[in-house]
C-alpha cells in the first residue's frame, strides 16, 4: 500500500531548505522557487514550462547559489555556462528523459558585450512549450533526413542584468540583491548539504508520482487579471500548489499577482511603447493633432526619457515617422506624419485620431491625474514665425477635418 505523503508539509521543508541558503528578496520568491523545483519533477503533465531566472546588478548578490540548490531538488540537473543549442537539443532527446538545464552566467551568453546567440535564444524560447522544437538533418555526407529534436525541458538561469524580452517574457524573474548586514545566511557545504538535497529532492519525486493524474487533468484557477502568457507561465506552478494543498494555494496565488507586478514594473518597455505612451501623456495631452517640430522639442525636454539619445543621436522626424510606421491607424493604415492646417501653411505632423488605436493596444492605462496636468513637458513658446513657435497657436485651433488636405510623406 502506498504511503500518503503530505504534500504541503513537503513543499514546507522545501522552501525551508532554501531559506538556509538563500536570501530571496520577497517571501513570494521563496513560494515561486519551491513550486518551481515541484513542477520540474512533473514536467510531462504541463503544456508549459516557466523558466526561472536569479537576475541582479552587481555580482555576488547570492544567484549562483540559488541555482545550486536548484540543481540538488530537481530531477536529471544539468549545470553549464557554455553550450550549443544542438548540444541541448540532443541532450534533452537522450533516453536519459527530460533534463533540468541550469545556465549560470547566462550573462556571457546574452549580455551586452556577447553580442546575440540566435540559436541558443531559439532553443530557450521554443522550449519552454511542449509542442516546439528543431527541425535538423541527421546523418552522413547525401545521405542525411530531417528529424524533428525536442526542447522541451525546465530551464533555470542565473546572471548579471537582465534576458532578451523574449526569453524574460517566458521566465518567473527573482531580482536578486546583495544582502544586508542583518540578512544571514547558513555557509553552504556540498559534503554535508549536497546528500540532504538529494533526499529531499528523492522525497519530491515520490510525491510527485501520487499526484500525476491529478496535476495532469487539472486547470488551476488564475488569479483575476493574469492572462495570455502570463497564465500559461504560472498554471504548471498554481497546479502543483493546488495539489499540495494546505496554505500553498493562497500563497501561490498572491506571489503569482507580485511577481508578475514586479516583473511588469522593473521591465523596460520597448522603445515604440515608450514613445506612444511619451506622446499620449507628455505631448498631445488630449490635443487632437500636433506638428513633428513639436512632438520633437517635446519629446527632447521630457527627463529620464531616451529621446535625447537614440543611436548616439537625438531623435528627430525621420526616426520618429520610422518607430510610429510600425503601428497602424484605426482604419489599419500605418501610422504617418500628415499636413497640418496653420495659418502660416501645412507643415507635418500627427493627428490623435490616427495614434488612439495604438494607444489602447500596446499602452499601460493612462496616470490617474488629468491630461491636462502633463502639459508641462511640452515647451512653451511665444508666437513666431517657425513651425515649432506656432504650436501653441495650432493646439488651440478647431480642427478643419472637413477641408484639410492629406499629405503623405
Amino acid at each position: 500500500m502506498t504511503q500518503l505523503i503530505d504534500g504541503a508539509a513537503l513543499l514546507d521543508e522545501v522552501e525551508a531548505f532554501h531559506r538556509r541558503f538563500n536570501v530571496f528578496p520577497t517571501q513570494s520568491a521563496y513560494v515561486a522557487v519551491a513550486l518551481w523545483d515541484a513542477h520540474a519533477h512533473l514536467i510531462e503533465c504541463f503544456e508549459t514550462t516557466p523558466r526561472i531566472a536569479f537576475l541582479s546588478p552587481e555580482p555576488g548578490s547570492g544567484k549562483s547559489r540559488a541555482l545550486e540548490i536548484v540543481e540538488l531538488l530537481t530531477p536529471r540537473p544539468v549545470t553549464t555556462v557554455s553550450a550549443s543549442a544542438n548540444a541541448l537539443y540532443r541532450l534533452v532527446d537522450s533516453a536519459a528523459g527530460l533534463p533540468t538545464v541550469l545556465f549560470d552566467e547566462v550573462d556571457t551568453i546574452f549580455g551586452p558585450k556577447a553580442g546575440t546567440d540566435e540559436a541558443l535564444r531559439g532553443f530557450l524560447n521554443a522550449g519552454w512549450r511542449r509542442t516546439a522544437g528543431a527541425l535538423r538533418c541527421v546523418g552522413e555526407g547525401s545521405n542525411q533526413n530531417a528529424q524533428i529534436f525536442n526542447s522541451y525541458c525546465a530551464v533555470a538561469m542565473a546572471g548579471l542584468g537582465s534576458l532578451p524580452d523574449t526569453v524574460l517574457t517566458r521566465s518567473v524573474i527573482i531580482r536578486m540583491r546583495k544582502r544586508a548586514p542583518n540578512e544571514k545566511a547558513e555557509p553552504y557545504r556540498q559534503r554535508t548539504h549536497e546528500k540532504q538535497g538529494h533526499a529531499l529532492r528523492e522525497r519530491l519525486a515520490k510525491w510527485a508520482d501520487t499526484v500525476r493524474d491529478q496535476v495532469a487533468n487539472a486547470w488551476p484557477d488564475m488569479p483575476e487579471g493574469v492572462t495570455d502568457r502570463p497564465a500559461d507561465m504560472w498554471e504548471p506552478l498554481l497546479a502543483v500548489a493546488d495539489a499540495a494543498g494546505g496554505t500553498w494555494p493562497d500563497r501561490a496565488r498572491a506571489a503569482c499577482l507580485e511577481l508578475i507586478s514586479a516583473a511588469h514594473d522593473n521591465d523596460e518597455s520597448s522603445i515604440g511603447v515608450r514613445l506612444l505612451t511619451d506622446l499620449r501623456d507628455k505631448v498631445f495631452c488630449g490635443d487632437d493633432r500636433v506638428p513633428t517640430a513639436v512632438i520633437i522639442e517635446s519629446l527632447l525636454h521630457i527627463e529620464d526619457a531616451p529621446w535625447g539619445d537614440l543611436d548616439d543621436k537625438p531623435i528627430n522626424s525621420r526616426t520618429l515617422a520610422r518607430l510610429l510606421g510600425q503601428y497602424v491607424t484605426p482604419s489599419n493604415k500605418p501610422i504617418k506624419p500628415r499636413g497640418i492646417r496653420t495659418p502660416q501653411g501645412f507643415p507635418k505632423g500627427y493627428y490623435a485620431d490616427d495614434l488612439t488605436d495604438a494607444w489602447t493596444r500596446y499602452c499601460p492605462p493612462p496616470p490617474g491625474e488629468s491630461a491636462t496636468s502633463a502639459t508641462s513637458a511640452t515647451p512653451q513658446v511665444n508666437v513666431g514665425e517657425s513651425v515649432a513657435d506656432n504650436a501653441t497657436a495650432i493646439r488651440h485651433t478647431p480642427a478643419e477635418t472637413a477641408t484639410q488636405p492629406t499629405l503623405v510623406s
